[in-house]
């Protein structure tokens, strides 16, 4: 390596040292709260279904709005977000959601509760797609998946350090007059608030903005960033329209759509099924917690194996199947252990996934599309993943008695991402190898 080579890879390494640990420490708390928010509903119900006389499609059909009012106004936030900048945006999301998660605390029945979640979903919608867009940004595509798994670690870490947390707040019971639910909604809402306000003063809105940047390492990321969009001519830049029918786009959002749903019905359904074996709050609040620790350390894993192998078709479809496998193994135990286990393969599929997708799905759209693209991916993924498939176990659960067997057509969803993902990425590259070819 020459001594110019040496200063550009040490120039590198101190720039993206910086990056990192400017943005990514801070986002993953912000996208922890906001997980933490969507996700203790979960463990509200614990107490509140039989305060407020709720069966379990009544709460599934309320916990499924969250995603429909998600899916609808998504992409025009990610939007707004280019338009008025991450800075301001994202502490907008971040406030809004925060102070509706506290008002839940106010439901009163059925109905309450099916308006909150809905405004809620409307309140949080943008927040993840916009993170991600926002990190492309700033990293260059050799750092996505590694970064991305990392980031989207708040996801599995979020329960496991939420189920303890949120069932030591049902104990709050009585409390000021307030139930244990109460409780929990409106102390895991405040430090969203004040961490929308503290955003306003972390995030800058471009590199080229970055004063906490050297010259050298502005100039450089700079540079490196619209190298890399200038080299980018994937799907191009088309109108909302033609990207709805792009079938990349479609495919993309239809394979996301099965880890969503895996992420999503665990953790609206999971502390309900696990207290069925006979646990008491407390106890089913840790036992949930133990697939999450696991998912969360092999995620990193998996996208630094991604990232180091600069491979994303199969690191995108393995961790499908294995949520597959841990869904439809549900349906043959018979007791807490084998249960959690395969819970824990489930969850560690849908989280792993996360790091390689992102990145393979980044790769595939240009600056152009990026904005509109991540969020219709991660809307129409939410739609199917949680809008739909969190109702569909709600009423096998009440035909059936059952929760496993709801849990079949999510696997049947994983399995068919995992063979999708597999077919568009050799199209694509057989695409993309017949455009590289000279006329």
């Amino acid at each position: 390596m020459s001594i110019s080579e040496q200063d550009t890879h040490a120039l590198e390494k101190a720039t993206m040292r910086r990056v990192i640990l400017r943005l990514v420490p801070f986002l993953m708390v912000c996208y922890f709260c906001a997980l933490l928010d969507r996700v203790n509903v979960g463990f509200a119900a614990l107490q509140m279904n039989k305060d407020l006389g709720l069966t379990p499609a009544m709460f599934g059909f309320g916990a499924s709005l969250f995603f429909v009012s998600y899916f609808l106004v998504e992409v025009p936030s990610n939007l707004a977000l280019q338009k008025f900048g991450a800075r301001r945006w994202i502490a907008r999301i971040m406030i809004t959601w925060g102070l509706v998660t506290a008002c839940m605390a106010f439901v009163v029945g059925p109905y309450s509760l099916y308006a909150m979640r809905f405004i809620l979903g409307a309140a949080e919608a943008g927040f993840f797609p916009g993170a991600i867009l926002y990190l492309t940004y700033w990293l260059p595509s050799t750092y996505r998946a590694r970064i991305m798994a990392t980031f989207t670690v708040s996801i599995p870490l979020a329960t496991f350090l939420g189920s303890p947390l949120s069932v030591t707040l049902l104990e709050l019971d009585g409390t000021l007059g307030l139930k244990g639910w109460q409780w929990l909604f409106v102390l895991e809402g405040i430090p969203t608030i004040l961490l929308g306000i503290a955003c306003l003063f972390v995030l800058t809105d471009r590199p080229s903005d970055a004063r906490w940047l050297g010259d050298a390492e502005r100039s450089w990321l700079v540079g490196r960033l619209d190298d890399e969009a200038t080299r980018k001519k994937q799907v191009g830049h088309i109108s909302l329209w033609q990207l709805a029918r792009n079938k990349y786009f479609l495919t993309m959002a239809l394979v996301c759509s099965g880890a969503s749903a895996t992420g999503s019905v665990l953790s609206v359904w999971q502390p309900q099924m696990i207290k069925s074996f006979g646990l008491t709050n407390l106890q089913t609040g840790f036992v949930n917690a133990i697939p999450y620790g696991i998912a969360t350390v092999l995620m990193v894993l998996w996208g630094r194996h991604s990232d180091r192998h600069s491979e994303r078709r199969w690191h995108t479809a393995i961790p499908l199947l294995i949520a597959a496998f841990g869904l439809s193994y549900l349906n043959l135990t018979s007791s807490i252990a084998t249960a959690v286990l395969a819970v824990t393969f489930a969850l560690v599929g849908a989280y792993a996934f996360k790091g390689p997708f992102w990145a393979l799905s980044a790769g595939w759209l240009s600056p152009g599309t990026l904005a509109a693209g991540l969020a219709g991916i991660n809307a129409i993924s939410n739609l199917i993943g949680g809008g739909l498939m969190v109702n569909v176990v709600g009423l096998v659960k009440d035909a059936t008695g059952s929760f496993p067997l709801g849990m079949l057509p999510v696997a049947a969803l994983d399995a068919a991402a995992a063979i999708s993902v597999i077919l568009i990425s050799r199209a694509h590259a057989r695409e993309a190898q017949g455009a590289a070819l000279p006329a």
